[in-house]
């Protein structure tokens, strides 16, 4: 999904005149966010194009990753590439900024599997996006927060009346702010939410453009460390912030075996993962640009171990859902369970 205000649609024509607007909105997204990975527009834009033509022929596992977490170990340490490799697959590597751009690019048919926060997935299954849970982590609350400067007058979410909030729209701190809010009495009307994506919200916070900022880790204890941000309210006894893998549908049904290849893979650089926080830590740092403390001090605060759907998980999914219907910042109400992989 775009970070375009999401109104309540109920018309047969204007969903499809925003399923439309989806797809060249999600296309540009995409491609937008392979030039970032690279640095090289040609060459993503290559990259992209190729992509899709191989992964019609099912030869390539296009995989959507963010800055941080499993997927950036599993891309470092190579070895799902050797697993895939007998079966004729290889694996291409896109890197999205957020859950919300990385799903644009499922939309757009440039990702096959991806990972994502809990939010996410139920701004894409509104906009009609045709995904499959395929797994989670544990809840992580402390590992997203609202953040202010340290000489901020805002001590808690109740002091962020009539101030400006920055968030990526759709993202999994968006129901952290939500939920912050209502615990607080006050309204989502009674804020200015600034929609921005991370690198331009740290700039827009820094700056003092904006009173706080609602973000996860690694940015979050980026932030903290390196401008002495200040947490007013985070996960603990709000959200769950859970983390998903996810699926487009028709690859999930069609290549099941390589589905699962990902996640038993995933699960395995887990499990290393939380047993070696520091080598993780200095394995990491190169690769999104963070000094080794402040990603140990991230990943002290990750959920480990994945773990199949359950009806759990797709309850608290759902009221996130209803959540957001109800709020007017999804078109319509959702069964998330729809989304549910009928793994084979």
């Amino acid at each position: 999904m775009s970070n375009d205000d999401h109104g309540n649609h109920d018309s047969h024509s204007a969903n499809g005149t925003r399923r439309k607007l989806l797809k060249l909105a999600a296309g540009a997204a995409t491609t937008a966010a392979l030039r970032g990975a690279t640095g090289l527009a040609g060459a993503a834009a290559m990259t992209l194009r190729s992509g899709a033509a191989s992964a019609e022929d099912g030869k390539v596992l296009r995989i959507g990753f963010q800055k941080y977490g499993n997927f950036v170990v599993l891309k470092a340490r190579r070895t799902l590439e050797k697993r895939l490799a007998p079966q004729g697959f290889t694996v291409q590597w896109l890197e999205f900024p957020g859950g919300p751009q990385l799903l644009e690019g499922l939309a757009a048919g440039a990702v096959d599997v991806g990972t994502v926060g809990e939010t996410p997935p139920i701004f894409a299954q509104a906009g009609g996006v045709d995904f499959v849970y395929i797994a989670s982590e544990p809840p992580a609350p402390q590992g997203e927060a609202i953040v202010v400067h340290q000489d901020s007058p805002i001590r808690t979410p109740a002091d962020l009346r009539g101030k400006r909030v920055a968030l990526n729209k759709g993202s999994n701190v968006h129901y952290l702010l939500v939920k912050a809010l209502q615990k607080a009495n006050l309204r989502y009307e009674d804020i200015q939410p600034v929609y921005l994506a991370p690198a331009d919200a740290r700039a827009a916070f820094t700056s003092g453009s904006v009173d706080a900022w609602v973000i996860w880790d690694p940015y979050l204890a980026a932030i903290e460390r390196q401008a002495n941000a200040r947490s007013i309210a985070n996960g603990e006894n709000l959200v769950r912030n859970t983390q998903f893998y996810i699926a487009n549908r028709s690859f999930a049904n069609v290549h099941a075996p390589i589905v699962h290849a990902v996640v038993e893979e995933v699960s395995a650089v887990d499990g290393w993962a939380r047993d070696n926080i520091p080598a993780v830590a200095a394995q990491l740092s190169p690769l999104v640009g963070l000094d080794a403390s402040t990603l140990e001090v991230a990943l002290k605060r990750t959920g480990y171990g994945v773990q199949p759907i359950d009806a759990a998980t797709l309850a608290y999914q759902q009221q996130i859902a209803d959540t957001f219907s109800d709020l007017k910042l999804i078109p319509k109400k959702l069964i998330v369970a729809d989304a549910r992989w009928q793994a084979t």
